[in-house]
Parts: C-alpha cells; structure tokens; sequence
C-alpha cells in the first residue's frame, strides 16, 4: 500500500509549526499505524544519510518524533489526531491499535499532535500531558497502609459497584477526550479517576478533598468546561462513559456543601 503522509512538522514549543508532505510505498496492511511511521523514520535516515538523495531535493527534515511505549493500548503514550479524529477512523482503539487496512491505498492521511493549550507541544506529534499527572496528584489516590494487605473478604463489595469501578479504571490518561472536546474539557478523564474511588469503600473516606482537589487543579491548569456534548464519549478508545460525569459532578457539589 502507498499513502501521503501530511505531518505536523515543529522543532519545538517556542518556534512555529508546519506541515509537510511525505510519500511512503510498500506498506502492508496489517502494519500498525505506529509501525507505518517506523518505516517512514527509517527513510527520512536513509535520504538524510544520502548525498545524492539531498541533491536531488529530498530534504527529510530528520525522522518524525512521535511518543509511544506500551504499543499494547495500556500506556496512552501513542496520542495523535489523525484525519480529523484522536487515535484515528477505527473506533475503541489507540493509535497503536490501529492498523493500515483502516485506509485507502494512495489515500493521504492528516498526522497531528493532540491540540489543547493545556498540552503544549514538545515536538512535532509529541505533547507534553503531564497536565494529567497533576491532577492525578492533586487526589487521584487513597491514603491507605501498604505492606500488610487485608483479605479481599473482609471488605464487601457490591459485584456491580465493583464491575464500574473497573470500567473507570480502564481509563489510559490519552488525553483524546481533552482533544476531541470543543471546550478542552477533561471532566471524563478526571470523572473516570474519581469514579474508580468513589464507588469503592476505600475512597469514600476522602472523598470529598478528593473532589474538590481535582476539580480545582483540573480549572487551575487551564482544562475547559464540559458542556455534555458526548464526543468526549464517542473518541475514548475504551469507550469511557459520560455518566461518570454525573458522579463526579455529584461528588463535588456534594464536597462544596459539606465545607
């Protein structure tokens, strides 16, 4: 299969941003989206290692820095908006999830990094989410002993509370719901870590410092407001739902009344 790649190209957070033009042939179908940018790496070395290449005006512009790890859709690492959607035209999956078959053969495929200001770019696909991390630590946790862990008997929980609290916590920190949202809201990321406590007797104890925090380091950090339009819903690729905004915004209004 042969695509044109058009890329968001940036040397960094201060200089400004362009995109440019790539072709790429021979890739098979089963190739990961991630693995396709892989092989055009290797030949943006090749030509920028080639001196006839670079007369011949093949400037590469060096290889294409985007972020990755798990390349499993357990670390949300691998965030970039393609054609116009987070992660790209298959539903439930991330980036690294996503496989070349999902494309025409000679199709041109729009490559950007997640826009929100709350994510600044680093460079080129790379944005720095940290963002997330800083909620995270303003309450996304329980204070608990660790060390001499109790039998999991001895606190019952509900078989359903259980299975939602699961769902919440299948949530990956990707950010696509912050860059799908119109506003820049990330009230489903921060519904879905408070939802995996809330519904658990280990995070009711502090349950509303935790609401309060983190909605206050989620509007801190610059996150827009959540005007319930569900794309947030629609893009997550693990399919998070909105009613844990419900919860979370319960959660909070119950806190503020409670000062």
């Amino acid at each position: 299969m042969d695509f044109n790649l058009k890329i968001w190209r940036q040397k960094n957070a201060k200089e400004k941003g362009h995109f440019e033009t790539y072709k790429i042939s021979g890739i098979e179908e089963d190739a990961s989206f991630l693995e396709m940018l892989d092989i055009l790496n290797e030949q943006l070395i090749r030509e920028g290692a080639d001196p006839v290449a670079v007369e011949r005006g093949c400037q590469s512009s060096g290889p294409v820095s985007f972020d990755h790890d798990c390349r499993e859709g357990i670390c949300g690492a691998c965030s970039l908006f393609i054609d116009g959607r987070a992660h790209g035209p298959d539903d439930h999956v991330t980036t690294c999830q996503l496989f070349m078959r999902h494309f025409k053969d000679g199709a041109t495929i729009t490559v950007e990094p997640f826009r929100s200001p709350a994510f600044p770019i680093i460079k080129d696909l790379v944005v720095d989410r940290s963002a997330f991390d800083k909620i995270l630590q303003a309450g996304g946790f329980i204070s608990v002993r660790t060390g001499s862990a109790q039998d999991a008997n001895n606190i019952l929980i509900p078989h359903d509370k259980a299975e939602e609290s699961m769902d919440a916590a299948a949530c990956v920190g990707c950010g696509a719901c912050v860059a799908t949202c119109k506003n820049g809201s990330a009230m489903l990321f921060v519904s879905a870590r408070l939802s995996s406590l809330a519904l658990l007797p280990q995070g009711r104890p502090e349950a509303a410092r935790r609401a309060r925090n983190m909605v206050a380091k989620m509007e801190e950090l610059g996150f827009g407001g959540c005007t319930n339009t569900r794309a947030c819903e629609m893009e997550c690729p693990k399919g998070i739902s909105i009613e844990h905004i419900a919860r979370l915004n319960r959660e909070f209004f119950c806190a503020k009344f409670s000062e």
